[in-house]
């Protein structure tokens, strides 16, 4: 196969500027084209990357492209990733991969019978600070982990997006659209999750906007945004997930990880960076030494100061796989577990019930500094 994949992006909302951003820093990636429903705001990013602005059909009809990057609203991701697949090319969405356990099982199907990769986001997990956190687990300085904390909590997110329906609508909600982040890392630091149990609610039954250029504008609330589990591992860890838009203010770290000798504490699974902190048995907390991992190293500035932003980085991973002929990191396996864990928490929501998972995964393989190095152009 081709040393570089040509790539075309569906869907050219807010988070498209980051993929065609940040794609140059790979290898095997050429941006060559991208389509929206609304033409104009194709036109707009083409303009503004240099790249082709095409109709969707066009897109699929491509021939230079390789993978199309499945950028549309979650709700959609499904069909379009379907077309996708049918149009003979391989697919890399943005999360969550699908709304539903069967769907994903058809676009597995499908795949298997095409022949093509189905890829999916998120790729924080192959941040430095996570990859680093996955170092010390593995090196069994923590033991075998037991139990842990994870917590994304804020009041909304009607506060600074400018069209935020589709976040309070069945297949949105903190799980569906955060949850991602952490389980995809509980995975790579875990392994795969055996059931799960769930308590669910919602503080409004609608919200007001307060971003421009809606503000003022009431839109309602139809999916729980309150949202506590219990998820139990196969390895027979026990990690509580809170996640919530009902939430001003808090003090919990993001993810803690308690183990036989001793406990990690691991950054915001959102972003590659940050700082990890361990102790061992003597229970003094202290810093991990930073190493040099190329996905840690701070790229952009933000509000909060430098920060490390590689994402894009599982595209690459999965493009050097295609080459290669080996297992993606943001494999379709590990995507669909991770829907069948974040449906089956509000399932449980629903219920009341334990839910026993019906899929499972292999954890990804580890990404030290010279493999994310290799990724690198």
């Amino acid at each position: 196969m081709t040393r570089e994949l040509g790539v075309g992006i569906l869907g050219c909302g807010n988070i498209s500027t980051t993929y065609f951003r940040l794609a140059p820093l790979f290898k095997g990636l050429n941006v060559l084209a991208c389509a929206d429903i609304n033409r104009s705001a194709a036109m707009l990013r083409a303009e503004e990357f240099g790249v082709a602005e095409q109709s969707v059909d066009e897109l699929l009809d491509n021939d230079e492209i390789d993978v199309i990057v499945n950028l549309t609203i979650p709700d959609a991701h499904f069909a379009v990733s379907q077309r996708i697949l049918e149009a003979g090319k391989h697919v890399y969405s943005e999360k969550p991969l699908v709304l539903s356990l069967s769907e994903g099982e058809i676009l597995g199907r499908l795949a298997a019978e095409k022949g093509l990769s189905v890829g999916c986001a998120p790729d924080t997990f192959l941040g430095g600070a996570h990859q680093l956190a996955r170092a010390h687990i593995d090196s069994g300085a923590i033991g075998r982990i037991t139990s842990g904390t994870c917590h994304v909590m804020s009041p909304g997110m009607e506060m600074w997006h400018p069209n935020p329906d589709f976040f309070f609508l069945p297949g949105g909600g903190p799980v569906l659209d955060l949850g991602p982040y952490y389980i995809a890392n509980l995975i790579n630091l875990i392994g795969p999750v055996k059931r799960v149990g769930a308590l669910t609610s919602m503080a409004h039954e609608t919200r007001t906007i307060t971003s421009q250029p809606r503000r003022g504008a009431v839109i309602p609330v139809k999916t729980p945004t309150n949202i506590h589990a219990l998820l139990e591992f196969v390895s027979g860890a026990t990690i509580t997930l809170s996640a919530s838009w009902d939430v001003w203010a808090h003090r919990h770290g993001p993810m803690e990880l308690y183990g036989t000798e001793g406990s990690l504490f691991v950054p915001d699974p959102n972003f590659f960076g940050g700082t990890v902190e361990a102790s061992g048995r003597n229970r003094d907390i202290v810093s991990l030494p930073a190493w040099e991992h190329p996905f840690g190293i701070a790229n952009q500035e933000s509000p909060q100061g430098p920060r490390a932003n590689y994402r894009t980085a599982g595209l690459a991973d999965m493009a050097l796989a295609l080459i290669e002929g080996r297992d993606a990191r943001c494999s379709l396996d590990r995507a669909l577990h991770g829907v069948d864990v974040m449906t089956s928490i509000l399932k449980s929501g629903e219920t009341g019930a334990f839910v026993t998972l019906s899929t499972t995964c292999t954890q990804p393989a580890a990404l030290g500094m010279e493999e994310a190095a290799q990724l690198l152009r």
